[in-house]
């Protein structure tokens, strides 16, 4: 009986060890669910500025893992980036900045079609930003870009060409950063 116990509680435990994956400092669950769809980490990275300066930690969900990076933006369906914020450094202003910077490089400075998406979008970072929080930025079939601040929802955006750009900052030809892009995507 002693033994049966034993084997039990290693069991339980590595089942509960690989719930979660490292990334950086961070742990990430390897599935979180939106729109009543179990979505699966596709691969994870951590966001620096200037080589050394950790800003976050993201990873990548989807309902089917895929290195391709042009089908996962372009595709209707539901999926989840994870950012989180590791740094001090990362405000609300520099987010806005950021996420500014990041819609122009991602429509190759085309942004005239969804700037008032923008707007929104950079609206949802207009709280305090501190370490240790945690955005879910979705794309829920149906619903379209929804996104959330530590568990809770603060908008949505309706439309699958914003989602395209939107994903297309840290998927991209021309992403936030390369190495965390590459995380994403498994590789």
């Amino acid at each position: 009986m002693k033994n049966f116990l034993l084997l039990a509680i290693a069991v339980f435990t590595l089942n509960m060890a690989t719930a979660q994956t490292e990334v950086g400092e961070v742990t990430m669950p390897n599935s979180l669910e939106f729109n009543g769809e179990n979505l699966t980490m596709n691969g994870g990275g951590i966001r620096k500025k200037a080589m050394f300066l950790k800003l976050y930690s993201g990873a990548l969900y989807l309902p089917t893992k895929s290195k391709d990076a042009k089908a996962i933006v372009s595709a209707d369906a539901n999926q989840a980036i994870r950012l989180v914020i590791t740094s001090g450094f990362v405000s609300s202003e520099a987010m806005s900045d950021a996420v500014e910077e990041g819609f122009v490089a991602s429509t190759n400075g085309n942004t005239s079609g969804i700037s008032s998406e923008i707007a929104k979008f950079k609206s949802f970072f207009s709280d305090e930003i501190v370490e240790g929080d945690t955005f879910d930025i979705t794309y829920q079939k149906g619903k379209g870009a929804v996104c959330y601040k530590n568990d809770k929802e603060l908008g949505a955006i309706k439309g699958l060409e914003f989602k395209k750009a939107l994903f297309g900052i840290w998927l991209g030809d021309n992403p936030a950063d390369s190495k965390l892009k590459k995380g994403m995507l498994g590789k």
